[in-house]
C-alpha cells in the first residue's frame, strides 16, 4: 500500500487556478503588451538571427608589402656633413614577426663602424664622472652600453666619463630625424591573405576569392579588397602619417567575419576595419612610438665589425574574429522557450496597477481628492477576487466575534493577565457568508405561526437589554456570561461577551437555538459525515458539544481558517454546555490547532 501511494504522488499534475477579469481597460493594456512584446521578439529573431547556431572561426593570415622609397640619409665624410641617396625596397623596410603581425620600417638612426674594444661611455647623468672614484670596475648598469672598467677619460673637450668594454664607439642618445627618412613609405602597398574555416559547419572560404588583385581598398568605393595603402589606413583613424612615422606606432587592422551560412540567404565577406593600438597622447619621457635595434655585422681588416641601427617604424596587428551562423531546430525552439516569460510581463503589470490601486493609501488619501480617480476603485473588488490573504498561525493568534459589530476582531498578542474582552485587536472583514451551510438544518423542524414577537426575537440587536445575574462578571455586557473556571493564567483566554457594549444575549435568539443548539440539527450534521455513527452512546454529548462549537463558530465567522483559532464568548460556550453538559463537568476551554 504506501509504494501505491508513492507512486500515486508521482503520476499526478499541478496547476494553477487563474481569475480571469473582464475588463476593457486591462483587456485593451494586455494586448497591446502583448503585441509589443511579439514585435520586439520577432524583430530580434530575424534581425539577430537568433534561429541560428553559431560557432567561431579559425583562421590564418598571410601578408606581403609592396613599395619603393628613396631615402636621403646625411652622414659624415672627412669631417664634412654630407647627403647620400639610397634606394629601400621590401627587404630593406619589412622585418619578419611572429603571429598576425608585420612591421614597416620609417625612420633610423645608424652607428657605423662599432668594434669590440674600450672607450668613454655616452654622458648622461649617470655616466659624467670627474676621477676614477666615480667609476666602478665590473659595474654594469641596465642602461649602459657596456661594463665599466673602473677608469675616467676624457670623452669630448672638458667632459669626462667612465670608460666601458663594449662596441665602439658608443651609440650616441639622439632624436629620431624630422621628418621621418621614409616619409614615402605611406604609399606603400599590403597585400593581407586571410583564411577561415567553421569546422562545425565544415566551411572554408578566404578574403580574395575571386577579387581583382589590382585594386586598392576603399571604404565606400572598393570595402572587399585585400590591398591596403598605409596612408589610407592612417587616414580611416584620423592619423597623419608623417607624424606616426617619426617614431613609429602600432596600428590594429580589424577583419570582422559575419557569415550566414542558410542556403537560402548565403552571405559570406569580410569587414575591414582600423584602430589605432598604442597610446599616442603618452608623454615625452615615457618612450611613445614603437622602435628597435639590430646590427649588420662584417669584417674589415679581419675585424669582426657591425652597423647599429635603431629602427623606429609602425607594427600592423591583423585581427580576425566573427561568427558563421547556420539554421539549428534546437536554437530556435530554446529561443521561442527563452521569450515566452517576456509575455508575463503583461500579468506582472496589470498586478502591478491592481496593486497599487487597491492600497489603503489609494482609498484613504487619493480618491477622495481625485474625482477622475474614482473609476479606479473597481480594483479594490478586482483584488479581493484574485487575492486571498493568510494570517500566519501564531499561539498568540485569536479572532473574537462581537454581535453588535460588523467586523471580525483579530487579535494576535498576549493577553498578560488582561481579558479579552477589553483587548482592542485589529479589525479584519467579515467573509462572505457560504448559504450552502443552511441545507444542514433540519427540515423537519416544525414553523410555528408567525407571532408579533418572532422578528425580534430573530434579531438580537433590538431587544431589551437582559438583566445582569448576581454571578455575571464585570466585564460582561449581555448579563449571561460566567466566571471562567480555568487556571488562573488562562482564565483571560474565556473573559469574552458576545457583544462590545450592553445589550440582549445572542444565545436568546431563535436563530442561535436553530442553528447552535437544535440536537436534531447537530445529529444530522453527524450522520452526515459518519452515516454509521451509534447517537444512543454515552459519548454522544461531547460530540454534539464540539458539534455546536463548530456550528457557532462557522456561523459567526464565516472562514474555517479563522474558525480554527476563533474564541467563543463565555454566554454561548456555557449555554451549550448547559444543552450538552459532560459528565465530569470538567471542561479543557480553548485548544490551538497548532
Amino acid at each position: 500500500m504506501p509504494d501505491c501511494c508513492c507512486w500515486n504522488d508521482i503520476f499526478q499534475y499541478e496547476t494553477n487556478k487563474v481569475t480571469r477579469i473582464q475588463s476593457t481597460n486591462y483587456g485593451t493594456i494586455k494586448w497591446v503588451l502583448h503585441v509589443i512584446v511579439f514585435s520586439y521578439v520577432s524583430f530580434a529573431l530575424v534581425s539577430d538571427k537568433l534561429y541560428q547556431r553559431k560557432e567561431p572561426l579559425i583562421s590564418s593570415v598571410h601578408t606581403k608589402v609592396k613599395g619603393i622609397a628613396e631615402v636621403k640619409e646625411g652622414i659624415l665624410k672627412d669631417g664634412k656633413k654630407t647627403t647620400v641617396l639610397s634606394v629601400f625596397d621590401t627587404a630593406d623596410y619589412t622585418f619578419p614577426l611572429q603571429g598576425n603581425s608585420f612591421f614597416v620600417m620609417t625612420n633610423f638612426l645608424k652607428t657605423e663602424g662599432q668594434e669590440q674594444g674600450l672607450c668613454p661611455e655616452y654622458p648622461t647623468r649617470r655616466t659624467l664622472c670627474s676621477s676614477d672614484r666615480g667609476c666602478k670596475k665590473g659595474w654594469m648598469d641596465p642602461q649602459s652600453k657596456g661594463i665599466q672598467t673602473g677608469r675616467c677619460i676624457v670623452y669630448k673637450g672638458t667632459q669626462k666619463t667612465c670608460e666601458v668594454s663594449a662596441w665602439c664607439p658608443i651609440e650616441a642618445v639622439e632624436e629620431a630625424p624630422r621628418p621621418a627618412l621614409l616619409s614615402s613609405a605611406e604609399n606603400f602597398t599590403v597585400l593581407i591573405k586571410n583564411n577561415i574555416d567553421f569546422p562545425g559547419h565544415n566551411y572554408t572560404t578566404r578574403n580574395i576569392l575571386g577579387l581583382n588583385i589590382s585594386c586598392t581598398f576603399h571604404k565606400a568605393w572598393n570595402p572587399l579588397c585585400p590591398i591596403f595603402r598605409l596612408g589610407d589606413i592612417f587616414q580611416e583613424t584620423g592619423d597623419n602619417f608623417s607624424d606616426v612615422a617619426i617614431k613609429g606606432g602600432i596600428m590594429g587592422i580589424e577583419i570582422y567575419w559575419d557569415c550566414n551560412l542558410d542556403r537560402w540567404s548565403h552571405h559570406c565577406h569580410p569587414k575591414y576595419s582600423f584602430r589605432r593600438l598604442d597610446d599616442k597622447t603618452t608623454n615625452e619621457a615615457l618612450y611613445p612610438g614603437y622602435n628597435f635595434r639590430y646590427a649588420k655585422y662584417y669584417r674589415e681588416n679581419n675585424v669582426e665589425k657591425r652597423t647599429l641601427i635603431k629602427v623606429y617604424g609602425i607594427r600592423f596587428d591583423i585581427l580576425v574574429f566573427g561568427t558563421g551562423g547556420k539554421f539549428d531546430i534546437i536554437q530556435l525552439i530554446v529561443y521561442i522557450g527563452s521569450t515566452l516569460s517576456y509575455f508575463g510581463l503583461a500579468t506582472v503589470f496589470i498586478d502591478f496597477l491592481i496593486n497599487t490601486y487597491s492600497s489603503s493609501i489609494c482609498r484613504s488619501h487619493v480618491y477622495p481628492c481625485c474625482k477622475c480617480c474614482q473609476p479606479c476603485v473597481v480594483n479594490e473588488y478586482y483584488y479581493r477576487k484574485k487575492c486571498e490573504s493568510i494570517v500566519e498561525p501564531k499561539l498568540t493568534l485569536k479572532y473574537v466575534s462581537f454581535v453588535d459589530e460588523p467586523h471580525i476582531r483579530m487579535v494576535d498578542q498576549q493577553l498578560l493577565g488582561k481579558s479579552l474582552q477589553d483587548v482592542k485587536g485589529h479589525e479584519v472583514p467579515r467573509p462572505s457568508m457560504d448559504f450552502t451551510y443552511l441545507f444542514k438544518l433540519p427540515l423537519s423542524l416544525p414553523d410555528p405561526p408567525p407571532t408579533l414577537g418572532q422578528a425580534e426575537e430573530m434579531q438580537p440587536l433590538q431587544g431589551e437589554v437582559t438583566p445582569r445575574s448576581g454571578d455575571s462578571p464585570s466585564w460582561c455586557q449581555c448579563g449571561s456570561c460566567l466566571p471562567s473556571r480555568l487556571p488562573e493564567n488562562r482564565r483571560s483566554l474565556e473573559e469574552l461577551c458576545c457583544r462590545r457594549k450592553p445589550g440582549p444575549c445572542i444565545t436568546t435568539s431563535e436563530l442561535f437555538r436553530k442553528v447552535v443548539l437544535s440536537r436534531k440539527a447537530l445529529q444530522l450534521q453527524l450522520l452526515y459525515q459518519e452515516p454509521l455513527l451509534a447517537l444512543d452512546t454515552e459519548a454522544i454529548n461531547s460530540r454534539l458539544r464540539h458539534c455546536a462549537y463548530r456550528c457557532y463558530t462557522t456561523w459567526r465567522f464565516g472562514s474555517q481558517d479563522m474558525a480554527d483559532f476563533a474564541i467563543l464568548p463565555s454566554c454561548c460556550r456555557w449555554q451549550i454546555r448547559r444543552e450538552f453538559p459532560k459528565s465530569e463537568g470538567q471542561y479543557s476551554g480553548f485548544r490551538s490547532p497548532l
